[in-house]
């Protein structure tokens, strides 16, 4: 009778284990995939922020950089993009002239128009735009990837140009990959993820930019 009692618990126990295990493989996927689209999501938002700054960056000098100290510091700390007002001088002119029927060089030389040169910060002038609103801090941490939380590093940013048509084109590309983005999940899983999107042909990360072409769009997008 002992023994009967202690069979019938034993398998209570196994019955027990193996229903823990079931739903253990059955959750495990779900939540790895839940994860995986809060990263990718945290991902995007600061790879479009880097974007946007190293556009800025080309309007002011002109190129891209590969470096986060560059990009960051000279866009906070540099009154660099030239930005050229038109004034027109209404005092100045008759009533039976019509500016709108003169050149622009005709209408300086006339004094009718004048041009202003002003050099501003890069960051304000995308902040005014209404189309950026990072603040200084927020635009410093930009280069550091998201996850894992335990760890600190930098998105890879690369920077050049290719020659297109005969131009030489600036480029850019700044990237995390999957395995650094989800190394302290299931190991297993992560492998089956990005063996997943290899074998679909596509890029085991994420990005923007590239080093081949004059692209700046984002594989999230």
């Amino acid at each position: 009778m002992k023994n009967k009692t202690l069979i019938q618990i034993l398998l209570g126990v196994a019955i027990v284990g193996l229903a823990v295990a079931l739903y253990l493989s059955m959750t495990k996927p779900i939540k790895f995939n839940s994860e995986f689209t809060k990263r990718r999501d945290a991902c995007a938002e600061k790879l479009k922020a880097i974007r946007t700054l190293e556009e800025a960056y080309k309007n002011t000098y002109g190129c891209y950089t590969g470096s986060f100290d560059t990009l960051i510091n000279r866009l906070l700390n540099e009154d660099s993009l030239s930005v050229v007002n038109k004034n027109i001088n209404y005092d100045r002119i008759p009533e039976d002239v019509d500016i709108n029927e003169m050149t622009e060089a005709d209408q300086i030389k006339a004094g009718y128009v004048s041009r202003v040169v002003e050099f501003v910060n890069p960051i304000e002038n995308l902040r005014k735009s209404g189309k950026f609103n990072l603040t200084d801090e927020e635009i410093r941490n930009v280069r550091y990837v998201p996850y894992p939380r335990d760890r600190k590093y930098d998105f890879k940013l690369q920077a050049g140009f290719i020659e297109k048509s005969g131009y030489q084109m600036p480029v850019f590309e700044c990237l995390v990959m999957m395995d650094d983005l989800l190394a302290d999940l299931d190991h297993q899983l992560v492998v089956n993820k990005i063996d997943e999107l290899v074998k679909n042909q596509r890029f085991p990360g994420w990005k923007v930019g590239d080093m081949t072409q004059t692209i700046v769009d984002g594989n999230f997008e």
